[in-house]
């Protein structure tokens, strides 16, 4: 709320001043705790896409230091926690009529695509030498939303 009202605050100033801008810029939230989870209907209502820092969702959702490679064992993306909370976003988003996005390293992975897909995720962030791999990949994907 504080961040949109800083927004709201910014174009009036562009106003002011006679500054060409976009007033409808898309304004979304990352979603990166299990707080963020558990209130996602609610902030759904306040912006206009999610997106999931997934890596550290799933550190916080299985309280596990992803830096830290004694936990490595520990850090699982596909624990259930873990896609129920997708889930949970993913309905919350679509039933406000936003989008959701995934972003982070295992955005990249092809293996992690039916399971975006199934889930309802609208849009991956990946870096560039991301983008043909799973491109091919949602080609082959089995998966409708």
């Amino acid at each position: 709320e504080e961040c949109l009202k800083v927004c709201q605050e910014v174009q009036k100033e562009l106003e002011a001043e006679d500054q060409p801008f976009d007033p409808n810029v898309q304004k979304g939230i990352m979603i990166e705790t299990p707080a963020a989870i558990m209130i996602a209907d609610e902030l759904a209502q306040k912006v206009d896409f999610f997106s999931v820092g997934i890596n550290d969702l799933t550190q916080y959702i299985l309280a596990c230091d992803r830096m830290n490679n004694d936990l490595d064992k520990l850090f699982d993306p596909h624990h259930p926690a873990i896609i129920k909370s997708l889930k949970i976003a993913a309905e919350a988003a679509h039933k406000a009529g936003i989008w959701i996005g995934v972003c982070g390293e295992l955005s990249a992975q092809p293996a992690f695509l039916d399971l975006f897909l199934s889930l309802g995720i609208d849009e991956l962030s990946v870096p560039p030498n991301a983008v043909l791999p799973l491109r091919a990949a949602i080609r082959r994907s089995k998966v409708s939303k």
